[in-house]
């Protein structure tokens, strides 16, 4: 980019390349927003107003467009917009390592008209990176040199920013660089493979739209995951992964929705969230199976979202405070905030169910298996107790049969014939008796009466 003296600002070369990286992602910022995401660790915001002078001088960027926000004094304060030239399109193509046909276009018209949702889209993948701020080389002072500085440290964040792509092309037919009407431009795009994300769609809500229209985005989202092609096999694949990676994961790939307007009430904002998921159920919901029914406790299935898309949604001031690590995400279907390896998970999938079953069977197994012992334990201590029967020396249990009976008794055989035989020496007792009285009454002659 031509010698130091090209730079009336003194600005390093290092920095002049990340800004131009920053945009070539972002399209359009403040220079406070370029610091926070790729020179977090300076002093100042002077730094780097300095690299957009310097880029500007050299016909690289531009600031056509100007933006504010209420001061704490209570009046608007105002800050440039930066964006890339067309001649810093081909420079930050060149940092991104890209084409310079996929990285879109210099933002110019948006940044004439303040770019409100486009800086908005910076703040999520800033809140999505929280670059870690990294201490700077001072200057070098003639006087006593300053003390270091405290620098702020930030929750850990999710990919690199080469990994980040804004107003991506997602046609519903058509080619990716000449889509057909009809299709739609994610406003950013995440791949993030060594943090286990493959891809991550994002929207950015400002609440300038109808709680329908953001529906409608979600819908159009699937029709694109929906469309296929043929492999060199010619077999049916997804369109979307000729240029993604697929993940493990049943359905197509997620969708974050941040809710990124600050000025609206907790109720409020909730309240559009819902109204959302409600309107776009049949897009992330699933179908669901019922399993194997056991008994009236146990009543599983598993919910197939095959075709279906999972749907996280957030705000940016969550994601700002906590990072994309922290329970900041509401996936549609789930009872409450999560963190987004748990949002992603499927745990009604039929992954889940079968975790869920073979738990069961686990469970069945080991009650046998109780069960099991506990006769088996049963048994010995009965056998334990055990004596040999005084007349037949059998043995002879507690639980003999039908009742209980007393340590050294005899078995139940040799009662039982004992008291047959009492019973029938009885009866022939009585008999013999009954005998012997009717002789003694009769007498000899007792005939002839």
């Amino acid at each position: 980019m031509g010698g130091a003296s090209v730079w009336p600002y003194k600005s390093t070369s290092r920095n002049r390349g990340l800004v131009l990286l920053a945009l070539g992602v972002v399209k359009v910022a403040t220079a406070e927003q370029l610091r926070q995401l790729v020179l977090p660790g300076t002093a100042d915001v002077q730094t780097v107003r300095n690299v957009c002078k310097d880029l500007r001088s050299v016909g690289l960027v531009e600031s056509v467009g100007r933006t504010s926000f209420t001061g704490v004094s209570g009046r608007p304060v105002w800050r440039d917009l930066w964006n890339l030239t067309t001649a810093g399109l081909a420079s930050a193509a060149t940092e991104l390592g890209r084409p310079v046909k996929e990285i879109g276009g210099t933002a110019r018209d948006a940044a004439k008209a303040g770019a409100p949702h486009a800086l908005a889209v910076t703040d999520t993948i800033d809140a999505f990176r929280q670059s870690p701020p990294q201490p700077t080389k001072p200057i070098a002072r003639r006087t006593a040199p300053a003390p270091p500085r405290e620098l702020p440290t930030r929750p850990p964040g999710l990919g690199q920013l080469r990994g980040w792509e804004t107003e991506v092309p997602l046609p519903v037919s058509g080619t990716f660089t000449t889509p057909a009407r009809g299709s739609l431009r994610a406003d950013a795009v995440l791949t993030a493979p060594e943090a286990g994300v493959p891809v991550l769609f994002v929207e950015v809500d400002n609440h300038t739209e109808p709680d329908a229209v953001v529906a409608r985005k979600i819908e159009s989202y699937r029709r694109f995951f929906q469309r296929t092609t043929k492999d060199q096999r010619d077999r049916p694949v997804p369109f979307w992964q000729t240029l993604w990676d697929p993940s493990d994961r049943d359905g197509h790939p997620p969708l974050a929705l941040v809710f990124a307007k600050d000025d609206v009430s907790p109720e409020s904002r909730m309240n559009r969230m819902k109204k959302i998921r409600d309107l776009s159920t049949a897009c992330w919901q699933g179908t669901w199976h019922s399993g194997i029914v056991y008994d009236d406790t146990v009543k599983d299935g598993y919910r197939d979202y095959r075709g279906t898309i999972p749907v996280l949604a957030t705000t940016l001031a969550q994601l700002r405070l906590h990072g994309p690590h922290g329970p900041v995400w509401w996936r549609y279907g789930h009872p409450g905030w999560e963190t987004l390896q748990d949002a992603l998970d499927n745990p009604e999938d039929r992954r889940g169910y079968h975790r869920r079953e073979e738990q069961r069977r686990t469970e069945r197994a080991a009650q046998r298996e109780r069960e099991h012992q506990e006769r088996e334990e049963a048994e010995s201590r009965r056998k334990a107790a055990a004596w040999p029967c005084p007349t037949c020396h059998r043995q002879v249990f507690p639980d003999d049969v039908w009742e209980t009976r007393p340590p050294g008794s005899e078995c139940t055989d040799c009662t039982t014939i004992k008291k047959r035989e009492q019973q029938e020496a009885g009866e022939l007792a009585a008999e013999e008796s009954a005998a012997s009285e009717e002789a003694k009454k009769n007498g000899l002659f007792g005939f002839l009466r």
